[in-house]
Order: C-alpha cells, then sequence, then structure tokens
C-alpha cells in the first residue's frame, strides 16, 4: 500500500475511534441528520415513480383530443364536429367518447363512467354489463358476478352486472372507473345519440399535430384541442407542486438539520479543541487535522445519507409510502391500491446528496482551519 492511502486509512482508523468516544452526541446527530435525508428522499423517489407511472400511462393517450366550448366552459360536443375533424388532412381516425363524473351519496365519493372505445376489445361490455376499478370495488365491497347500482339525480336507475373488475396494476387511473355500455350510459345521463363528451383524434405522422390543430381550429372555431404533450404538461406540473408542498411540509426537520449544521460552523468543543491541541502538540501537522475531521463529517453525512435514503426506499416501495401517500395521491375518498415499479432518479439523488452532504461537511472547514492553525499551548490552555 503507498504511502498516502496508508496516510488516509490511518486517519480514518483515528476518525472512527474518536466518533466512537463521542457516542451519544454523534448518534443524536446521524439520526436527526438520518431522518431528514429520509423525508427528502421519500418525497424525491415517490414523486419520481408517480411520474413514471403517469407517463406509461400517457404513452397509450390519444394524440390529440377535441372539447366543445361553450361560454368557455366544457360542453357535449355535437356528432357532426366528427365528420369535420375526419375531413383534415393528416387524420387517421376520429372517435367520439363518452365518460363523465357521478357523485355517490353512498360513500361521498366521486366515479368516473365510461364507454370504453373501439380499441378497447378487452374491456368491451354490453347492455347491462360493467367493468369496475379496485378501489370503487373496495369501497362499495363490489365483486365480480355482483350488481352495480347506481341512481341519478333524476331518478334514473343504473343496473349491471359487474363483469370483471380492474387490475390494481391500473389503479393510478382507474381506481374510480366504471365502464359501462353506450346505451345505458346514454340511458343514464340522458343523453341525446348525436353528443359525445369530447373526441380522439388518431395522426398518421405526430410531427403533423400542431399544423392538424391549426387547420381543426378554423374548422371548429368553438372547440378546444388539447394535446398528449399539453397532458403531460400538467400532469408534470401537478406533481412538481405537490412534491414542492410535501417538502415544505418537512420544513421543521430541515429546520433541524440548518441549526445542527450551523451549530458545527459556529466552533468546536472544548474537548474537540483540546483534542486537536494534544495532535498539534504530538506532531499532527495542520493538513492532517482538517483531513481528520473532514472524514469525521463526511462519515457521519455519508452514513446519514445511505441509511435515510435506504429507508426511503424501502418505505416507498415496500410499504407504498403510507406516511406520504395521501399527500402525493391526492384522492379525497377513493385511494388507489397500487404497487409502485422502482424507479431511482440518478439526478435527484445527486442532486440530495449535494444539499445534505456536502454542506454538513463543508461546514466543519472553518472551525477547525481556525484551530488547527493555532498555538498548542493555547488552544489546550
Amino acid at each position: 500500500m503507498t504511502a498516502p492511502f496508508a496516510r488516509q486509512r490511518y486517519l480514518i482508523d483515528y476518525t472512527l475511534a474518536a466518533l466512537a468516544r463521542r457516542r451519544g452526541k454523534n448518534t443524536g446527530l446521524v439520526v436527526i441528520y438520518t431522518a431528514v435525508v429520509f423525508v427528502l428522499a421519500s418525497a424525491m423517489l415517490f414523486a419520481s415513480a408517480i411520474r413514471y407511472e403517469a407517463t406509461t400511462v400517457l404513452a397509450d393517450s390519444p394524440e390529440l383530443i377535441v372539447q366543445e366550448l361553450v361560454m368557455g366552459r366544457h360542453g357535449m360536443l355535437p356528432a357532426a364536429h366528427l365528420d369535420k375533424l375526419a375531413e383534415i388532412r393528416g387524420v387517421q381516425g376520429v372517435e367520439g367518447r363518452l365518460w363523465g363524473y357521478f357523485y355517490d351519496r353512498a360513500n361521498g365519493a366521486n366515479y368516473t363512467l365510461m364507454v370504453p372505445g373501439k380499441d378497447a376489445a378487452e374491456h368491451s361490455v354490453g347492455p347491462g354489463e360493467a367493468i369496475i376499478g379496485e378501489g370503487l370495488a373496495r369501497s362499495r365491497g363490489f365483486e365480480e358476478g355482483g350488481a352495480l347500482l347506481l341512481v341519478s339525480q333524476t331518478g334514473k336507475l343504473l343496473k349491471a352486472r359487474i363483469k370483471s373488475v380492474l387490475s390494481s396494476d391500473s389503479a393510478l387511473v382507474s381506481a374510480d372507473l366504471a365502464l359501462i355500455s353506450e346505451p345505458d350510459y346514454r340511458r343514464f345521463f340522458e343523453l341525446p345519440d348525436d353528443v359525445y363528451t369530447d373526441a380522439a383524434v388518431a395522426i398518421r405522422n405526430p410531427r403533423e399535430i400542431e399544423k392538424i390543430v391549426e387547420k381543426a381550429t378554423y374548422a371548429l372555431p368553438s372547440a378546444r384541442f388539447v394535446t398528449r404533450s399539453d397532458i403531460a404538461r400538467t400532469y408534470e406540473s401537478l406533481f412538481d407542486w405537490r412534491e414542492g408542498l410535501l417538502i415544505a411540509l418537512a420544513a421543521a426537520a430541515i429546520l433541524a438539520f440548518a441549526i445542527f449544521a450551523a451549530e458545527k460552523s459556529s466552533g468546536l468543543s472544548a474537548e474537540e479543541a483540546r483534542e486537536i491541541g494534544i495532535l498539534k502538540a504530538i506532531g499532527w501537522d495542520t493538513g492532517d487535522i482538517i483531513a481528520m475531521k473532514l472524514w469525521e463529517g463526511g462519515l457521519v453525512s455519508l452514513a446519514a445519507f445511505l441509511v435515510g435514503t435506504v429507508l426511503a426506499y424501502v418505505h416507498v416501495y415496500l410499504f407504498d409510502a403510507g406516511l406520504f401517500e395521501p399527500v402525493l395521491k391526492g384522492w379525497s375518498v377513493l385511494y388507489p391500491d397500487f404497487s409502485l415499479a422502482p424507479r431511482v432518479d440518478g439526478l435527484q439523488l445527486a442532486t440530495l446528496f449535494v444539499l445534505t452532504v456536502v454542506p454538513y461537511t463543508a461546514a466543519t472547514l472553518v472551525p477547525i482551519w481556525r484551530t488547527a492553525i493555532t498555538d498548542p499551548d493555547e488552544v489546550m490552555r
């Protein structure tokens, strides 16, 4: 082993022994430090996993959605608009969609009632049949083969046999979903045959979306056009806001970390200063003392970072982030029950490392340097 490496190994050995001598103080510091890293890492990992789930779901969403606006609000789309959209060059297909919300007084939850599209052959339903999400089934105790009973505000009764319950793998978007047939949907909401909630437009060349939207705007001046990228940006903004809210709620832990860092940078204890004086007296130079204290700060912060990050990983991916679930998932009544696919963002972890490890380690430099350059006799007195 070369001399520089041997020197650093001896410094590490001494640093570990010094940390063990102040076991109580350092244990408390590591616990608080770990709690700060745990909260921040949990928020980052959970938000990253949710973003990935949302991106995966949106990959199969329509390239373009067309909605009718009435006095600036979302209105029903006339069926005649579908023919106008289909005539635009570059449009591969147009399908009218039927979906809406239903408030269930039984449990105070909002359900999404929807007619499955033509491409969803595996989720096709006939009159008197329904496919429901796992959140709806869990909240009302519904099972496959049972009956779905809903009563509208006007007294219309929807009675359908539950054909199947959707897997929890899609619970992020289907927890409150009920798929029913078009005749049942129109009868329940008392809709005529010539209107739709909106239209999904398939485009041959995704690079022509902006041009097609421009043409469609002239053909349908009262419509609003929402692209897949618009929806993705909305979800990104939503999760950024929720992640920021969670980090703001962790302000107390962050403040505790700031207090510890400030205490570390304000100076050394009398015991630590005396120890440095003794080391200087027996021949240690200033560089060795600074290196030793940097190893001490680095080992404490690195241990807290690793333990906090591992605990956050276990919390998010093995225990489904139970502490933060209501904040980041955002459902008021029907919380989706699904397991997140492990998703670690290297850039986020690097950012977390820089924000937690580097400041604490750097905070040890000034007081250590100030004490190390002082005469040993003066320091020990």
